[in-house]
């Protein structure tokens, strides 16, 4: 029963990591999951009750704030109101269409929208193509925050089952 729940545990972990590059799941989320498998099974595994809060809150926030962080890229690179608006829309899009385009809607819909917010705003191409790059920054910090979380939720996973 044990190494069922381990090789569960072990799976859980893989779907985060690949959630976390190609959606449609929720990496961290799916990850912690692992966590509460442990806990939770007939095994000597626990946790402190604060530890899993923390990892659970820090995995649904993490998801949460991903979400926002191309906005923010948008913004912080010079893109107008019309870009963030853009970059919004164009995330909405992204995770509709995630189904259909396997994930990179995700990754290209926040950039074309920022670029596209900010040409109909009649900006140049050059402040376009800025607030783009800023919408893939931002993308890229939320890749990182996700993958550096469920990096530690597996140390933790693995520092306690060995």
């Amino acid at each position: 029963m044990e190494a069922l729940v381990i090789t569960l545990g072990i799976i859980l972990l893989i779907i985060g990591f690949v959630s976390s590059v190609l959606p449609p799941l929720p990496g961290p989320p799916v990850a912690f999951l692992a966590l509460l498998l442990i806990h939770f099974a007939p095994n000597e595994i626990s946790f402190q009750t604060s530890t899993l809060i923390i990892i659970g809150l820090l995995s649904v926030s993490v998801s949460i704030l991903d979400n926002f962080v191309a906005i923010w890229g948008t913004h912080k690179f010079g893109g107008t109101k019309a870009g963030v608006r853009g970059s919004f829309i164009g995330l909405l899009l992204g995770v509709v269409l995630t189904p259909i385009t396997g994930g990179v809607s995700i990754i290209l819909g926040p950039v074309a929208g920022a670029i596209a917010g900010e040409i109909i705003a009649g900006q140049n191409i050059e402040v376009a193509i800025r607030s783009g790059f800023g919408s893939f920054v931002g993308f890229i910090l939320g890749l990182g925050m996700k993958l550096i979380l469920i990096s530690y939720i597996t140390f933790i996973f693995f520092k306690e089952i060995f």
